[in-house]
C-alpha cells in the first residue's frame, strides 16, 4: 500500500527510541536474557504498560548481542490490517537491514496483502548471509487474525533465519502453543520485567532520591517493581517537600497507582506544563514548534525536553518530535474534555493548520474532520491533488467513511467537490454529476486545484455511465489544467490523471473506438508506479488485452493479462480488486482454445464476484461469452435466451453502436447454429458492422442464406490478406473461404486449393492453438483431414475427434497373411543396443539441489521453483548451473533426463 505521504512520524515508527541518559538504568541481566533469546525465532516480550519493555527491547539493540542486523517498528491501531502492517515491515526492513530489493514488492491497498509479496520476502530474508531480527513493538494493537497468520507463516517458511521479537501489553494471536512445544520461543513476561529492588534503588538515585533502606523497601513493594509507576512516584516525590514521608502514605494497586500517580504529578507541575500536557494530549506525538501554536507561547521545546530528561510521560523520538505516554494522554484527554469539552475542537482545528502548513496533509485532514472543520479538512484533499484516493486509493474505504460524515449544509466548494467523489466512489455517478452541477458554476475563477478536481470528477463519471462525450471533455479538461499544475504535486499523485485516462479508455471502448480506446489505456498502464495507481495499471492492462482478443489476437491478449498479473502481484492487491475484465479474457481465450470447462471457470469467476451492473463491457461480454458455451454444448436457443436476457440489462440506460453490434453478431451467430441463416441475417438488419469479427459472421450468414455471395466472398479475402486482423479472424476467413470453393488465389499447391487453405488456416492458427475455428467446421476438417492425413500428423495439438486415428502398430509376424509378411531377401533393421546408462555424478548432488531438480522434472519456472521453496530465483539459478556442473549436461532439460536415468528424483 501507499504509506501516507509525508507520514510525519514513518521514521520515528522504524526506529527504537533512545532511553533518556539522565535517569535511565541499564538492566544487565534482562540484556543476557536476550542475548540468549535471539537464537530462536521468536520472541515474546509482554507485560503491562509502564513495565519498561520497550525501553529494555531499544537498549538491547543498541547493546547487546545480535545474531544479526535489525528493523524495528513501533505499531499503532491503524496498522492492523495486511497491507498496512505489511508496508510498515517493509520500511523496518529497509531503514535496519541493508538490501531489501524492490522486487519484494510493496501492498497497494491497506486490506489486504498477496501471499507472494510474503513468498518473495521469506526468499530474501532465507538468501542473507546472518538471520535477521525484526522487533514489533505495541503488539497489542494487533488483533487481526488473518494477519497474526501471515506472520506466522513467514516465521516458519524462514526456518530460523528471522528472529521475530514481539513486544505488547499481552500475548499476541500467534501460535504460542506450537512455538513452545518446538523449543521455537523464548518469553520475558510482567515478573521477569519488575525491577528488582536494587533496580528500583538505583532508578530513585538516578532521580535525586536519597532515601533509607526502608523507605526504599516499601516503595518497591507498593509499586511491585512497576517501573512506570516507579518514575512517576520519584517525579512526584522530588517535589514535595519531604519526600521520605511523601513516599511513607504511597501504597495502593497497579491501576489505582496509575491514576494516582498521574493526577499527582500532574497538579505538581508548573502551570506552564500542566497547560502544555493538557493541550497537546489531543495528539500521539507532538514536535516543540506544535506546541507552541497550540499554547500561545514559545515554551515547548524547553517543557518537551525537561519532561523527556526526568522520564515524565513523555519520549524523544527522531527529527524533533516527542511521544506522551498513552495511559497518561489518555488520562489527560478526559480531564480536557470534562473541563473544557468545547476548547478540544478548536485544539485540533489549530493542529490541523499547523500540520498543514508543515507539509503533513494526512496528519491535518484527521486533525480539521475531528474537529469538525470540513471546509479545511476538504481543502487539504483537493489542493493536494488527492481526491483520487476517495476513489482508487489504498485508504478509500477509510477515507469514503471519514467524509461521509460530512453535514449536507457544508457548502465550501472543495468541500461539495469531495461530497462528489464520495458518490463516485460509491458508484453513484447521477449523484455525482448534480453536486457538481451544484458547485462547477462558482468555480469559474477558482484555483487550478479545484477545477482539476472538477474534471475529474466529470471524467470518472463518465466511466461509470459509458458515455464516451463527457469522458472525452473532461479528459481534455483536466490534461490542460494539468500544464498548469506543479509538477511535484502530480508527481505525489500520479493517480489522478491515471485515472481520468482509465476512464477515458473504459468509455471509448464502450462505444467500440478502440484505437483512441486503446491510446487512452496504454497511458494509463503507463503511469508510475505507484501504489495508488497498482490497481489502475492492472485494470487498464486487462482491458488493452480485451481489445487484443476483440481484435482476434488470443495470444496477444493472455499475454497482456500476464502483465497484469504481475502487477497485481508487485502490489499484492487483493483478488476483489481485481478487475473482472481479466477472467473475461481468459474465458475468452480458452474458448479459442476449445477448452470450454476452463472457459466455463474463467466466466463463473468474472460474474459472481461484483453487481453486473457496475460494468456494461463485462455484463456484455459475460453474456456473448455465455452464449458461446451454449453453442459448443450444441444449445443454441439456451443460447438465445441468454443473450435476450443479460444483453437488455448491459443495454439498458447507456446503448451503443458497438455494443448492439457486439449482441447482434452474437444472435446471429446463434441463429446459424441453430441452422437458421436467414434469421441469422435478419438479426443484422438495421446494424452497422465495422469489427473484422462482425464482417466475418455476417459474410458467413450471407453465403449459408445465398444472399450476395461474391461480396460476402470479396470481404472474407478482404480480412484474410489484411496484417492488421488477429489470428483468429484470419483463420476463420481462411475456412470459410475453403468451404465455399473460393480457397487460396493463385497456383493450387499438389494436395488443391482446399488443402492449401486448410493448411493456412492451420499454420496461422498453431502458435496459439485457436482449435475452436476448426471445430466450429468440424464436418469439413474432419474429411479434409482424412484426405490428407500428413496435415493431421503435422498438427497434432488439434482435437483429437477431429483426426484420423493414426495406423496401430503390425501384429505379430505369425499373425499377417503371406503377402504381408516382408520377404526374407529385403534386410532387416536390427535394433540399436540401448543406450549405455550415464557415469553417475562425481560430486553428489545437495538435497536442495534435488529438490531444484524435482521441481524442474514438473515443468516449473525458475520463479515458480523460487516460490515454491521460499528461495530468490538468483539462488535457484545457481542451484541450476551448480547441477549442470556435476552431471556435465548444457541445460535443465538434460539435466532432469539424466537424474532421472540415475534415479536422482526418487524420493520425496
Amino acid at each position: 500500500m501507499s504509506l501516507p505521504n509525508g507520514d510525519p512520524m514513518l521514521v520515528t515508527r522504524v526506529r527504537p527510541p533512545g532511553p533518556p541518559a539522565a535517569t535511565f538504568v541499564r538492566r544487565e541481566r534482562l540484556l543476557r536474557r536476550l542475548d540468549t533469546a535471539a537464537s530462536r525465532p521468536v520472541t515474546l516480550v509482554d507485560g503491562p504498560a509502564g513495565a519498561g519493555k520497550t525501553l529494555l527491547v531499544a537498549d538491547w539493540l543498541a547493546h547487546g548481542r545480535l545474531p544479526g542486523p535489525a528493523g524495528w517498528l513501533t505499531l499503532e491501531e491503524s496498522d492492523n490490517q495486511p497491507g498496512t502492517f505489511w508496508a510498515y515491515v517493509r520500511e523496518a526492513l529497509q531503514g535496519g537491514v541493508p538490501g531489501l530489493p524492490d522486487e519484494v514488492g510493496a501492498p497497494a491497498r491497506a486490506e489486504h496483502v498477496e501471499p507472494s509479496l510474503l513468498v518473495r520476502l521469506a526468499a530474501w530474508i532465507n538468501d542473507r548471509p546472518r538471520p535477521l531480527v525484526l522487533v514489533l513493538d505495541e503488539f497489542e494493537h494487533i488483533d487481526n487474525p488473518r494477519l497474526t497468520g501471515q506472520l506466522h507463516d513467514l516465521v516458519r517458511h524462514t526456518a530460523g533465519r528471522l528472529r521475530l521479537v514481539v513486544v505488547g501489553r499481552r500475548e499476541p494471536l500467534l501460535p504460542l502453543h506450537r512455538y513452545r512445544a518446538a523449543g521455537e520461543l523464548a518469553e520475558l513476561h510482567a515478573a521477569d520485567l519488575a525491577l528488582s529492588r536494587a533496580e528500583a534503588a538505583a532508578l530513585l538515585e538516578r532521580h535525586g532520591l536519597h532515601l533509607d533502606a526502608s523507605t526504599v523497601d516499601a516503595v518497591h513493594r507498593a509499586v511491585s517493581g512497576w517501573a512506570a509507576g516507579l518514575r512517576l512516584l520519584a517525579l512526584a516525590a522530588h517535589d514535595a517537600g519531604d519526600p521520605e514521608a511523601y513516599l511513607g502514605r504511597i501504597d495502593a494497586g497497579h491501576a489505582a497507582l496509575s491514576d494516582y500517580l498521574l493526577a499527582e504529578v500532574l497538579r505538581t507541575q508548573p502551570a506552564p506544563t500542566q497547560d502544555l500536557l493538557l493541550r497537546c494530549s489531543i495528539l500521539g506525538r507532538v514536535h516543540p514548534d506544535l506546541a507552541d501554536a497550540l499554547t500561545g507561547r514559545r515554551d515547548g521545546r524547553r517543557i518537551l525536553e525537561r519532561l523527556h530528561q526526568e522520564n515524565a510521560f513523555t519520549e524523544a523520538l527522531s527529527d524533533d518530535w516527542y511521544r506522551m505516554h498513552p495511559m497518561f494522554a489518555g488520562i489527560l484527554r478526559l480531564h480536557l474534555r470534562a473541563a473544557a469539552p468545547e476548547r478540544v475542537d478548536e485544539l485540533r482545528v489549530r493542529a490541523a493548520r499547523w500540520l498543514a502548513d508543515h507539509g503533513q496533509r494526512r496528519a491535518a485532514l484527521e486533525q480539521a474532520a475531528e474537529g469538525g472543520d470540513w471546509a479545511l479538512a476538504a481543502r487539504l484533499l483537493v489542493d493536494g491533488l488527492a481526491l483520487g484516493e476517495l476513489v482508487a486509493g489504498h485508504d478509500a474505504t477509510r477515507l469514503g467513511a471519514l467524509f461521509s460524515r460530512m453535514p449536507p449544509t457544508e457548502r465550501d466548494p472543495a468541500a461539495e467537490l469531495v461530497r462528489a467523489a464520495v458518490h463516485l466512489g460509491r458508484e453513484e455517478p447521477h449523484d455525482a454529476l448534480r453536486v457538481l452541477a451544484r458547485v462547477e458554476p462558482l468555480l469559474s475563477r477558482q484555483r487550478t486545484a479545484l477545477r482539476l478536481a472538477a474534471a475529474f470528477v466529470r471524467a470518472e463519471a463518465g466511466r461509470l455511465l459509458g458515455s464516451a462525450a463527457l469522458a472525452e471533455q473532461a479528459a481534455r479538461r483536466a490534461h490542460e489544467l494539468a500544464r498548469e499544475t506543479p509538477a511535484e504535486l502530480l508527481d505525489e499523485h500520479p493517480e489522478l490523471l491515471a485515472l481520468v485516462d482509465a476512464g477515458l479508455g473504459s468509455a471509448l471502448l464502450w462505444q467500440g473506438r478502440l484505437d483512441e480506446a486503446r491510446a487512452a489505456l496504454e497511458r494509463a498502464a503507463q503511469a508510475p508506479a505507484s501504489p495508488t495507481t497498482a490497481r489502475l495499471r492492472h485494470d487498464a492492462l486487462c482491458r488493452l488485452a480485451l481489445i487484443d482478443q476483440l481484435g482476434g489476437r488470443s495470444g496477444r491478449a493472455e499475454h497482456r493479462v500476464r502483465e497484469a498479473d504481475e502487477e497485481a502481484d508487485r502490489s499484492s492487491l487483493p483478488p476483489d480488486s481485481r478487475t473482472e475484465v481479466r477472467d473475461l479474457v481468459l474465458a475468452a481465450t480458452a474458448l479459442e482454445r476449445d477448452e470450454p470447462d476452463e472457459a466455463r471457470r474463467a466466466l463463473h469467476r468474472t460474474t459472481a464476484r461484483r453487481t453486473p451492473e457496475r460494468d456494461p463491457v463485462v455484463v456484455l461480454g459475460a453474456a456473448v461469452i455465455g452464449a458461446e458455451l451454449e453453442l459448443s454444448r450444441g444449445r443454441p436457443d439456451a443460447a438465445l435466451r441468454l443473450l435476450a436476457e443479460t444483453g437488455e440489462r448491459a443495454l439498458a440506460g447507456r446503448p451503443s453502436d458497438w455494443s448492439r453490434e457486439r449482441l447482434a453478431v452474437a444472435v446471429c451467430a446463434a441463429q446459424l447454429a441453430a441452422g437458421r441463416p436467414r434469421e441469422a441475417l435478419a438479426a443484422l438488419d438495421g446494424v452497422p458492422t465495422r469489427a473484422p469479427a462482425s464482417l466475418l459472421v455476417a459474410a458467413r450468414a450471407r453465403l449459408a442464406a445465398g444472399q450476395d455471395e461474391a461480396g460476402a466472398l470479396d470481404r472474407l479475402r478482404a480480412l484474410r490478406d489484411d496484417p492488421a486482423v488477429g489470428s483468429a479472424t484470419r483463420t476463420r476467413a481462411l475456412l470459410l473461404l475453403a468451404q465455399a470453393g473460393a480457397g487460396p488465389d493463385g497456383p493450387e499447391g499438389p494436395d488443391g486449393p482446399d488443402g492449401v487453405a486448410l493448411a493456412r488456416a492451420l499454420a496461422v492458427a498453431e502458435p496459439e492453438r485457436l482449435r475452436r475455428p476448426f471445430r466450429e467446421s468440424a464436418p469439413w476438417v474432419r474429411h479434409q483431414l482424412r484426405r490428407r492425413p500428413q496435415l493431421a500428423l503435422a498438427h497434432t495439438w488439434l482435437p483429437g475427434d477431429l483426426r484420423p486415428a493414426p495406423p496401430g502398430p503390425p501384429p505379430p509376424a505369425g499373425t499377417l497373411p503371406p503377402a504381408a509378411r516382408p520377404s526374407p531377401a529385403r534386410p532387416v533393421r536390427v535394433a540399436e543396443p540401448p543406450a549405455a546408462a550415464p557415469p553417475p555424478p562425481a560430486e553428489p548432488l545437495t538435497e536442495r539441489e534435488r529438490d531444484v531438480l524435482r521441481h524442474a522434472a514438473r515443468m516449473l519456472s525458475t520463479q515458480e521453483i523460487a516460490e515454491a521453496l521460499f528461495l530468490s530465483p538468483n539462488t535457484v539459478k545457481t542451484h541450476l548451473k551448480s547441477i549442470n556442473r556435476k552431471l556435465l549436461t548444457a541445460n535443465r532439460r538434460e539435466a532432469v533426463r539424466t537424474a532421472a536415468r540415475l534415479r536422482l528424483l526418487d524420493g520425496p
